[in-house]
């Protein structure tokens, strides 16, 4: 199947290499049956389960409940099943101990929601959800990281928000020309800087009709993962 290329139409000098890469390991596309079954349908999956378990009346209503503790397990529960979990194990654990406290849980849920939910702009939203991931009870690991921070917004709310794994997304980048800033302490710079990049990438592979982040994220993994190399 041919493919028009947009190289001429962006200024990123990697980005006919990156669109390479991805056809010749997914021919057709966003729509091969192997990109859907290697990379798409578990996260749409993921997404799907999220929407039965904590749609935003129920999350408001959980919450108006005094039932946090509920939230954080229904959310926990969602990106635990999927076929291949996007946290490592130990930001797994990290997360589920701190989540184990009322307080942990309460902080957790109220911040998810103004996350997702919330009144103001993304960014005073943004900062807020990591102030709350940041004060959550830890143990002996850290559960301020990225991935962490940008998991559930990208399940709950694929259309508009990314998944970051640092080393994977900085190698895409680098692949693509992209000059994404970076610090190991989730900033509202950086994840817009991500957003913008996502952008990016959505218009020039606008021909090959990307439907939301999931296809996005999906593009970037397959340039910077070690799965692919």
């Amino acid at each position: 199947m041919a493919h028009k290329t947009d190289q001429d139409e962006t200024a990123y000098p990697g980005a006919a290499r990156c669109r390479r890469r991805f056809l010749r390991q997914f021919p057709n596309g966003f729509r091969d049956p192997t990109y859907l079954d290697w990379e798409r349908d578990y996260k749409v999956e993921s997404h799907r389960r999220w929407r039965e378990a904590l749609p935003q009346a129920t999350f408001r209503r959980l919450l108006r409940e005094g039932k946090a503790m509920e939230v954080a397990s229904r959310a926990m529960r969602v990106e635990q099943r999927s076929r291949h979990s996007m946290l490592f194990s130990f930001e797994k654990m990290a997360l589920r101990d701190a989540l184990r406290s009322p307080d942990g849980a309460e902080r957790f849920a109220h911040g998810l929601y103004d996350w997702l939910h919330g009144r103001g702009g993304p960014e005073r939203r943004f900062e807020r959800w990591v102030e709350a991931i940041d004060g959550l009870p830890r143990r002996q690991t850290r559960v301020l990281t990225w991935p962490l921070v940008t998991v559930f917004g990208f399940i709950a709310q694929p259309d508009r928000h990314m998944f970051m794994k640092p080393n994977t997304i900085r190698a895409a980048a680098r692949a693509y020309g992209y000059p994404l800033p970076y610090q190991s302490r989730p900033s509202w710079d950086v994840y817009a800087a991500l957003l913008d990049f996502a952008g990016v990438v959505a218009r020039d592979l606008r021909d090959l009709r990307p439907r939301d982040m999931i296809d996005v994220q999906s593009f970037l993994w397959v340039q910077g993962s070690d799965e692919y190399r």
